[in-house]
């Protein structure tokens, strides 16, 4: 199966059709706990669902068989995930070195959380590898997290550069590789460490579960991942688990489609008067696109753009889209918008990691392309 197609992987890992009924699709293990056969005699390795339950496993494996990885874990959200990873990697008074436009519930985990608890941060642009470098502090640096593309400012990051500089630093590459999704991007292929997912968006890719995932290629690291998520406990549920396996199936269908209708949305957007600047590393003019178009199957699905008019502008418009639903997250199969400063990133606000007050982020969806064009061009008008 490892050498298979993307495509047969995502339907296909994880699961044998069942030996007693055949069933092609895994169940939901509802269960917490499960009968042993004798003190110490376990089957198939289950005692406890926090600490393995079949669905989950069945996710978890898919997950490492589409990141080219070893071990997968399932979270209950991306934020669990990455908690559990710090904890997992870092002591008090370890460093780590995290983009200067992360992830507002990312900035807020390691500013209000992680650094409380005693571990350090310094932020740097990911797609400036001497900045970069110059934010590693050799001996103390633990982690280097980046994303790519970033969220929402769609920064792009040279991960086998990245992974050069954190290990001669004797750190780990963590990648965040959500917005991209295994089908555009494999990280560890490249050289990463650790691969970060929040599975509630392209994953699961149905707005209707939240969860997370790490995936690893080193068994050792594997391990201390491992203990830590049972220790600490923030687990997939089964029902989660079934429903982002479910997702997973059609990532690559879907992953097309938002690549087919944002290609032609950023057309429009480039060309409007009332847009000042288009942010897509799919543009030639976009300063990661070369690397972008190296390490990325396509371009993905997400777009930020500055109103040409200003803030309020910029939140008028997001009052005024129809098709393209006012809310957080992303990577559904419906079209979203939202205006991080005041929503996702809020969190950075005052800080030097504030994104501008006059940016619209676009998750665009699987509709038809003539009701997204119509509705951005009404919104805009």
């Amino acid at each position: 199966m490892s050498k298979a197609g993307f495509e047969t992987r995502a339907i296909h890992a994880g699961w044998e059709p069942d030996p007693s009924t055949g069933a092609v699709i895994p169940p939901i293990y509802a269960t917490s706990t499960y009968k042993q056969d004798g003190v110490g005699g376990l089957r198939g390795g289950y005692e406890y669902s926090r600490s393995a339950n079949p669905t989950r496993a069945a996710l978890e494996s898919t997950l490492a068989a589409l990141e080219n990885g070893e071990r997968g874990f399932a979270f209950a959200s991306g934020l669990a995930a990455e908690d559990t990873l710090v904890r997992a990697l870092c002591r008090p008074g370890d460093h780590a070195v995290i983009p200067d436009d992360a992830y507002g519930g990312t900035f807020r985990l390691f500013d209000k959380v992680e650094r409380v608890w005693g571990l350090e941060y310094s932020s740097a642009p990911v797609s400036d590898v001497d900045a970069v470098r110059a934010a590693v502090r050799p001996g103390q640096t633990k982690l280097v997290w980046v994303e790519t593309p970033t969220n929402p400012l769609l920064t792009i990051g040279d991960i086998e550069a990245l992974a050069g500089i954190a290990h001669e630093a004797g750190a780990l590459l963590i990648v965040d590789n959500t917005f991209a999704s295994p089908y555009l991007q494999q990280p560890l292929t490249l050289g990463a460490d650790v691969v970060v997912h929040s599975t509630t968006k392209y994953a699961g890719g149905h707005s209707d579960v939240v969860g997370g995932a790490l995936v690893v290629r080193d068994l050792d690291l594997a391990e201390r991942i491992g203990f830590h998520q049972n220790s600490m406990g923030a687990v997939a549920g089964p029902f989660d688990a079934w429903l982002t396996l479910r997702g997973l199936k059609t990532l690559a269908l879907r992953m097309e489609r938002h690549c087919d209708n944002a290609e032609r949305i950023v057309d429009l957007l480039v060309s409007h008067p009332a847009v000042s600047e288009v942010i897509y590393p799919g543009l030639p003019e976009h300063p990661g696109h070369d690397v972008a178009a190296r390490q990325m199957r396509r371009f993905g699905g997400m777009i930020s753009f500055r109103h040409a008019d200003g803030a309020e502008a910029a939140l008028r418009f997001c009052e005024r889209t129809r098709v393209f639903t006012l809310g957080e997250s992303l990577g559904g199969v419906e079209s979203l918008v939202e205006h991080p400063g005041q929503m996702t990133h809020a969190s950075v606000a005052g800080t030097d990691l504030e994104v501008p007050d006059d940016l619209v982020r676009l998750s665009v969806g699987i509709e038809s392309l003539p009701d997204q064009v119509a509705d951005i061009e009404q919104a805009l008008a």
